[in-house]
């Protein structure tokens, strides 16, 4: 029998576990209601979810600046770091790869383009990407300034790994500036915090903005392929993220990842950049007790380089097309090169300025589809983006608890809750 008491203590620690949450929530459910009583009258209100978005665009750079170095620079165990490294580049490749095999087994199944045919002339040539030119932008810029900017995430991230492992190699002498980053790590982050406070407001804007302006434009002749791709994404975000969060930390892990998580679910959707959303997903993580030298190496690196959603909607695509265009999806060499395709596009690709756009016409040249193909699959990029971010970035999060398991291994989460205390 439960007491009155234990029922106040219960509904008191769920409303302190999920209170923001719950606030984000209602403030966008606010806003669809906003946007769908006043229609376009709404997109009046999108400078104030502006503002909200470019207050955590702001953040990036500095965030990523500050922890990646820190976590690297305060680093004590040097192989520890190797075995990092190795870590998150197995994980993203097995994970993406996982959900690219996902949705292809689902379209196989349902045909994103079942009823629907077009005839369209192909045309002689088609001009093919220069993969190895765009591989070099995605990873180094020709000037220092440049690095301070959004568009290149994973130049700046280089640079702190190389900028950490620099000050990690002096040593002693090295360790004022390991803490000085360290501090002003921390500094950002509360400056997070204090921009949190706005959310619902900027969420709720930013819908009925969204609602009011583009919301009659998501019927058509995409809902199939909408219906699908959200019903994957979904299935993968409870099942696959609590599968992933129960190999790092068992059913602590899970319960932890699901008490966490949601927060970050939310301002993924609102704010549709696995970039901007770093800041909440870094305190999302701090909170489930993933170690700090692990959450600020893995996320930053995870949100430019591993992409999860863009493996489920890129694998989409390319069966839209063919079965749009009347050509069979059908043979293990088709099925081997859009694999190929869509984990190039969710690892590397992701880190490239307009990289969802480059992997879209990667798949438009690859199989000689008319260049009119590119604008169908890129409205199908637009139309998954909000739900898609949102796995792309609490995917970064499932996969740094596994990452921590290899390298902390498998009691990490357990030190993390209980941590040892000193004789």
């Amino acid at each position: 029998m439960i007491t009155n008491g234990k029922k106040s203590s219960f509904f008191s620690s769920f409303w302190k576990n999920y209170k923001f949450p719950a606030i984000l929530l209602t403030s966008i459910a606010v806003g669809c209601f906003i946007g769908i009583t006043f229609g376009e009258k709404a997109v009046a209100l999108r400078p104030f979810g502006e503002v909200f978005m470019n207050l955590l665009f702001m953040l990036v750079v500095p965030v990523v600046l500050f922890s990646v170095t820190s976590a690297i620079a305060n680093f004590s165990d040097f192989k520890k770091l190797k075995k990092l490294m190795w870590s998150m580049f197995l994980v993203f490749a097995v994970t993406s790869t996982i959900a690219a095999l996902c949705m292809l087994a689902v379209v196989k199944i349902f045909p994103p383009a079942l009823g629907f045919e077009i005839e369209m002339e192909a045309v002689e040539s088609i001009k093919t990407l220069n993969t190895s030119e765009q591989l070099v932008k995605a990873f180094t810029v020709t000037d220092f300034h440049m690095l301070l900017s959004k568009s290149h995430m994973l130049p700046l991230i280089v640079f702190c790994i190389l900028l950490g492992i620099a000050i990690n190699m002096m040593g002693e002498r090295g360790r004022p500036v390991a803490q000085m980053f360290d501090r002003l790590t921390e500094a950002v982050m509360n400056i997070v915090k204090l921009v949190m406070y706005y959310a619902p407001i900027g969420l709720a804007a930013f819908f009925a903005a969204l609602v009011g302006d583009f919301g009659p434009n998501l019927l058509g002749s995409y809902a199939r392929s909408m219906l699908i791709y959200h019903s994957v994404l979904f299935a993968y975000y409870f099942i696959a993220f609590s599968i992933y969060a129960y190999i790092g930390g068992n059913s602590d892990g899970v319960r932890r990842f699901w008490k966490n998580i949601i927060a970050p679910s939310v301002t993924a959707v609102g704010t549709q950049s696995s970039i901007a959303n770093l800041p909440v997903n870094l305190e999302a993580a701090a909170r489930i007790g993933i170690p700090k030298e692990i959450r600020e190496v893995v996320l930053p690196v995870g949100a430019t380089a591993h992409m999860e959603a863009a493996c489920l909607s890129g694998i989409l695509k390319i069966s839209f097309l063919f079965g749009l265009f009347g050509m069979p999806f059908t043979g293990w060499g088709t099925y081997a090169t859009a694999l190929l395709i869509t984990v190039m596009g969710g690892v590397v690709m992701s880190g490239i300025p307009g990289g969802g756009m480059i992997a879209e016409m990667l798949i438009v040249s690859m199989y000689g589809f008319p260049p009119e193909a590119f604008g169908i699959i890129a409205t199908i990029g637009w139309l998954v983006d909000p739900a898609a971010t949102m796995i792309s970035s609490c995917g970064d999060t499932a996969s740094a608890m596994v990452i921590t398991r290899l390298v902390e291994g498998k009691d990490w989460l357990k030190k993390a809750i209980h941590p040892a205390q000193p004789a």
